[in-house]
């Protein structure tokens, strides 16, 4: 049996994992706020919706460099292959897009000429591009595509853990929890 203090995640991981979820799917529904507002309001919430995103593009890589100095907790060994396979290939994926998006959004807003204001605090300048509305616009669309690809990788994740921790009984979901029993 592995020791219980290393069949779960680290308090920091699970820290850094818990905030930005959270600040994911309220970034999710400010734009989709944003997107049913009128043009006055859309401002607003987009502005949320693009401080919200670097804040989680800082939050992640600082989660990438606390999983670097903290081992990850081993997968049971009762986990199919296929499943490790595809557990690892949506973790990675998340870290692309949660790297990604935020880029690919600051970079389309610098392309229309902007930088980030993060909530009046300080502003996160416009990258060096120069302006162009026609490369911003087909960033956007890239960037929009992105995040509908994280809904349905979050879904398959929640489902994921759901799986393991209730039918095929092995905690899994409370590796990410400070509770719960986690079998190995």
């Amino acid at each position: 049996m592995t020791d219980p203090a290393h069949s779960r995640y680290s308090t920091g991981a699970m820290i850094f994992h818990w905030l930005i979820a959270i600040a994911v799917i309220v970034t999710w529904r400010i734009v989709e706020a944003a997107e049913h507002a009128s043009k006055v309001d859309e401002a607003y919430w987009m502005g949320h919706h693009k401080a919200l995103g670097i804040t989680i593009l800082l939050l992640t890589l600082g989660r990438l460099a606390w999983r670097l100095a903290h081992p990850v907790p081993p997968m049971s060994k009762a986990v199919a292959k296929w499943q490790r396979l595809l557990a690892r290939g949506v973790h990675i994926l998340f870290y692309v897009l949660l790297i990604g998006l935020p880029i690919g959004g600051w970079l389309a807003t610098s392309f229309y000429g902007y930088g980030v204001d993060m909530w009046g605090l300080f502003a996160v300048p416009a990258l060096p591009v120069g302006e162009s509305k026609d490369i911003g616009g087909q960033i956007i669309g890239l960037h929009k595509t992105g995040g509908e690809i994280m809904i349905y990788l979050i879904g398959l994740h929640i489902l994921g853990a759901l799986k393991h921790t209730f039918w095929d009984k092995d905690g899994t979901l409370f590796k990410m929890l400070p509770f719960g029993t986690v079998k190995s």
